[in-house]
């Protein structure tokens, strides 16, 4: 309970700063009211899985979130709100003193996402696979997340990847799978993650 209190407050304090630079009072105002409702579902989803066990290992693991990975967690919280307000499901049992939220259903049938600590649409059989992306966004904080995006970018105006892609077991013919099979799997975070655990798409 009283992670999920401290981390509720940590959203609001950060939505404070950041609107109070970016316009006054007002801003000030807007900041603290985004930041509840961001953060109030996170610590409350917190609080109720127990995601953060009470030993040494995980108030590390809570300390790093909100400080170094913050801009991670608070990412990762806008997507749990999403996932909510969408009347998606909290796995308590599976989140229990994990380090990281996990929500029953996925944004894809096919596909797991992990967003910071929050993990949506995992299984047993992806689980270590998506805990790759919660270390990732832990081990790079605040870089995590652009370093991706700009990854992203890259593979898809610069498809470099084509030299090494697998053609014969993964052939990219339609555009779809342009994305899918190609620019997806081979992202560093994704290729770091599949040669840990699960299979890249075909």
């Amino acid at each position: 309970m009283v992670l999920g209190i401290i981390s509720a407050a940590v959203h609001i304090v950060l939505g404070v700063v950041l609107g109070g630079a970016a316009g006054g009072t007002v801003g000030l105002l807007i900041g603290a009211v985004v930041g509840l409702l961001v953060g109030a579902p996170f610590g409350w989803a917190v609080a109720s899985a127990g995601t953060y066990g009470a030993d040494p290992k995980g108030i590390f693991l809570f300390v790093v979130d909100h400080t170094w990975s913050l801009l991670n967690t608070v990412t990762g919280a806008l997507y749990l709100t999403l996932h909510l307000v969408f009347g998606h499901q909290l796995d308590r049992v599976v989140s229990q003193g994990s380090g990281r939220v996990n929500v029953v259903e996925g944004v894809s049938p096919r596909y797991a996402t992990t967003i910071g600590t929050v993990c949506a649409g995992s299984s047993l059989g992806i689980q270590r696979h998506e805990d790759v992306h919660v270390l990732q966004a832990r081990l790079l904080g605040p870089l995590y997340l652009p370093l991706v995006a700009l990854n992203y970018v890259l593979f898809t105006i610069a498809p470099v990847w084509l030299l090494w892609h697998d053609h014969s077991n993964a052939p990219i013919n339609r555009f779809t799978r342009y994305f899918e099979i190609g620019v997806y799997p081979h992202v560093w975070n994704e290729a770091i993650a599949y040669r840990i655990q699960g299979t890249p798409p075909r």
